[in-house]
């Protein structure tokens, strides 16, 4: 991403000329928990209902936490080469500060700070698509794509109200201190690494864990 002046005027920066279209670039942080809590727990009691009998109910456990660490990667790899993607050309520059750059020019904007549904509701239903590819028709494990799935969400909601907590809240203290410092860091000092913003895991994997 190339580098975004700051915007520190309080009023959101205008995205579209639209109200009907400018309304849904804003949204609450509770509005992911209400959308998203209740299908994360709808996929774990599908989980135990379909789980096939004869085997042991703690894989569905080991499922959702594998579904939760999934997240972690695919968080990163969101930030790091979809968010953080270089536009070649105008076209891609306003798309892509639309979605991500318009946070980092304005990075205190508290409507902009969570996902909205518009962009969340199409990437669950395409990593749901490849849940049930890889998962179940690859590896013949459909009963494992209930769980699965949501691990996943919850883990995208301990992003989502994360990053919500690292602009707003003030984490003085142990996991949440350190947490707020490496997303700080993103943005007003290194925005091209520390892309890590619910752990900062994959980071130290691939070197992006600045100094």
């Amino acid at each position: 991403m190339e580098e975004i002046k700051i915007n520190n005027n309080e009023e959101p920066i205008r995205l579209f000329e639209s109200d009907f279209l400018e309304f849904f670039s804003h949204i609450h942080p509770a509005v992911v928990v209400i959308i998203w809590l209740p299908i994360s727990l709808y996929a774990l009691v599908r989980g135990f209902v379909d789980w096939p009998q004869g085997q042991g109910l703690g894989w569905i456990f080991f499922a959702f936490l594998f579904g939760l660490f999934l997240w972690t990667l695919a968080e990163y790899l969101l930030h790091r080469f979809v968010f953080h993607y270089r536009p070649k050309t105008e076209a891609q520059k306003k798309i892509f500060f639309l979605f991500h750059g318009v946070h980092h020019a304005q990075p205190q904007c508290k409507t902009r700070l969570v996902m909205p549904p518009v962009v969340s509701i199409p990437l669950a239903l395409l990593f749901y698509g490849f849940f049930h590819l890889f998962f179940g028709a690859i590896l013949g494990g459909s009963n494992w794509v209930g769980p699965l799935f949501s691990g996943f969400i919850i883990g995208y909601l301990c992003y989502d109200l994360t990053h919500y907590a690292t602009h707003h809240f003030p984490m003085r203290s142990g996991i949440w201190k350190a947490l707020k410092r490496h997303h700080m860091r993103h943005h007003f000092k290194t925005p091209n690494m520390r892309f890590g913003v619910s752990s900062p895991f994959w980071d130290f994997v691939f070197k992006t864990q600045g100094e």
